[in-house]
């Protein structure tokens, strides 16, 4: 009987390798599918490529922010609508970058309303201009300065702007009842940031914003990343926020005293890590640097 359990066993091992080596099994085998996560109540997460997205189904209706890119809406919206059968009622966008706003136009006809910061609709319409794709938009229709507030079932949604950060149109989407906050790419967890400074971006403010988003949620506040180093790790706390502030200030003060030893850019951008914040790390540290000399030289 064992031996017959072996040989089974053989031959299944067998056939799994050259299953595997079978390129196009392989693939389908190692590719990362897109992954829906409820995190609490009715409020959880959508990862696949791009910006992670936040969604809310009740039976009210429905409700999404951000939307990464076309193809991967798609998947989304396929998989919101297993979920309910309720309306889109809002869709919400934290700013405007392409992966974050790019699945947008898959909502059209779809959401009811589309709501952004009137900085966000500015900044998308000027890079949809430049490029030439206002066909392939979406834009808000319904845009705020501070603050903007609404109700789906029990489910209270409050948008906020606390300043400039990673652009001038940076928004924090609280979905009170779940008590969870989409911070948008005001959060980069541990993973240099790309700091738009074209779009208005500001250090300085920026590390305020994280005060104020600290300041204001509470220690139960779970919060949504636009961008993780580690892509499961994606939420968090507020200590997390306060280790972004502290990369954001570091970098701030290591430009400075580097600047002030009477370094060139060049020189500076050489730096492949910022002394006290070296829990950031990734690609992209140029871009900070390159940010952060500009705005100092302001």
């Amino acid at each position: 009987m064992k031996r017959r359990t072996f040989i089974q066993s053989a031959g299944m091992s067998i056939g799994m390798l050259a299953l595997l080596q079978n390129k196009g099994f392989a693939n389908l085998i190692m590719q990362a599918p897109y992954k829906m996560t409820l995190l609490r109540k009715d409020v959880g997460i959508f990862t696949e490529q791009g910006g992670t997205i936040g969604w809310m189904v009740n039976n009210e209706g429905v409700v999404v922010v951000d939307t990464q890119f076309a193809n991967t809406a798609a998947h989304l919206i396929e998989e919101l609508k297993k979920k309910s059968q309720k309306p889109f009622k809002y869709l919400i966008n934290t700013h405007h970058h392409g992966d974050h706003t790019g699945g947008n136009i898959a909502f059209k006809g779809l959401a009811e309303h589309v709501i952004g910061h009137a900085n966000c609709l500015i900044n998308q319409r000027a890079t949809a201009a430049a490029q030439k794709s206002e066909d392939k938009q979406l834009f808000a229709d319904t845009v705020f300065n501070d603050q903007w507030k609404t109700k789906v079932g029990s489910q209270g949604i409050h948008a906020q702007y606390f300043g400039a950060g990673h652009t001038n149109g940076d928004a924090i989407i609280h979905f009170e009842d779940a008590n969870i906050a989409h911070m948008g790419d005001l959060m980069f967890n541990r993973r240099f940031p790309f700091i738009d400074r074209a779009a208005g971006a500001n250090i300085k403010s920026w590390i305020q914003v994280l005060d104020k988003a600290v300041n204001k949620f509470d220690s139960d506040t779970l919060f949504i990343f636009g961008h993780s180093l580690d892509p499961e790790k994606v939420t968090g706390k507020k200590e997390d926020l306060r280790a972004m502030q502290n990369y954001l200030e570091k970098l701030l003060l290591f430009v400075g005293n580097e600047k002030k030893a009477g370094k060139s850019k060049e020189e500076i951008l050489k730096a492949t890590s910022i002394p006290g914040a070296e829990d950031y790390k990734g690609q992209g540290i140029e871009r900070s640097l390159t940010a952060a000399y500009e705005e100092l030289s302001a």
